[in-house]
């Protein structure tokens, strides 16, 4: 079984989160997050615990650093679904 401080990355390998910043590591859940959300801001928000203006802030930042944003999806489609044994 995982050890909760560590993470998937894309390869799904664990990777530690010790040796890494904060702010590496936030902006890495902000993405995946709003990845697993299909790009919908107000569920990652939710999601994340943070209000939607911080996380657009948030996401504005890593724009400007040149990270690549999931596109915010406008439609009704399917809300994201988060394990509530997490």
């Amino acid at each position: 079984m995982r050890e909760r401080y560590d993470i998937e990355t894309d390869s799904g390998t664990p990777a530690p989160l010790v040796g890494r910043t904060v702010a590496d590591v936030e902006r890495e859940l902000i993405l995946e997050t709003l990845k697993h959300c299909g790009g919908n801001r107000t569920h990652a928000a939710n999601i994340l615990g943070i209000s939607i203006r911080t996380l657009r802030n948030k996401l504005h930042g890593y724009a400007d650093e040149g990270v690549e944003i999931t596109p915010a999806s406008h439609g009704l489609g399917e809300l994201c679904k988060v394990d509530a044994a997490h």
